[in-house]
């Protein structure tokens, strides 16, 4: 009796369920190579929040970054993919690297929810600035005359982290600025509130004493705009690049970069802007 061609099937067969089950298992394990990418993600991370914060943060332990205080905050909270408004709801500190920031690109409509920098933990920035339902803001609370070349009047934000030295490099480039700039300028929409962004629970930046906002009446919000209550956002904007660009330069960041714009705001976010150094 020939069993050649039997045996050969047979050997076909297993090598190819064999094979299956290998790549079956890889799918659903993650390889020596996804822990070392994802130790590398979680490093950088820490690496870019400690050269953004260079008072606060130490460095990092394991999955944990490490405030020079003794604080250890969870990089990641193990949840993985978050919808956009559990990401916005409860960010840990890598969603807020979700989003690479475009610093210096055209103002362009975002895609949806492409919101860079408009998620913050609460946990570390209150660990910073503190927290202003509780009164600890105020004390680093700090006069910065702003434009006062064009009648300006002086705005209050924080001396943490050098926010308010680097807001008095921004005055200085803004009146560098020809006239015809003024009009986005002066008045100021102010700075320090104590309050959540509008429809959520989540600390407004502006109760960190970080963010200030500009040109109310040459302003747009996507509340504004959006095309019904089910409708899309429509972008609109008519904050000059020129501004914009200095802003970004001393480590704020842009609410009109966000598909949820808000072409008022900016916040100092310097972990965003890497090339802005303190």
């Amino acid at each position: 009796m020939n069993v050649t061609k039997p045996v050969q099937a047979f050997a076909i067969y297993l090598l190819a369920a064999l094979s299956a089950w290998a790549t079956d298992a890889a799918a659903q394990s993650p390889t020596k190579d996804a822990h070392t990418a994802e130790r590398a993600n979680l490093s950088t991370i820490a690496d870019r929040l400690a050269a953004a914060y260079p008072d606060f943060v130490k460095g990092r332990d394991g999955d944990a970054l490490i405030l020079k205080d003794g604080t250890r905050i969870k990089i990641d909270d193990g949840e993985g993919a978050k919808s956009h408004a559990a990401w916005l709801a409860r960010p840990d500190l890598k969603d807020m690297f979700l989003y690479d920031y475009p610093v210096g690109a055209k103002a362009d409509a975002p895609a949806l929810n492409f919101d860079p920098g408009r998620a913050r933990n609460e946990a570390f920035f209150k660990r910073m600035y503190g927290d202003c339902s509780k009164g600890s803001v105020k004390p680093d609370l700090v006069t910065v005359p702003w434009m006062p070349k064009w009648g300006g009047t002086p705005l209050k934000v924080t001396r943490v982290n050098g926010v308010a030295r680097r807001l008095q490099a921004v005055v200085s480039d803004l009146e560098k600025l020809p006239a015809r700039f003024k009009t986005y300028l002066v008045p100021s929409g102010g700075t320090y509130v104590c309050r959540a962004i509008a429809g959520t629970d989540q600390r407004s930046a502006h109760g960190y004493g970080i963010a200030i906002d500009i040109a109310v009446p040459r302003s747009s919000y996507w509340r504004w705009a959006k095309g019904g209550p089910n409708g899309p956002v429509r972008y609109r904007n008519e904050i000059p690049p020129e501004i914009v660009a200095v802003f970004e330069k001393h480590g704020f960041i842009w609410g009109g970069r966000w598909y949820h714009y808000d072409t008022m705001h900016f916040e100092y976010r310097p972990e965003l802007l890497p090339g802005a150094k303190p």
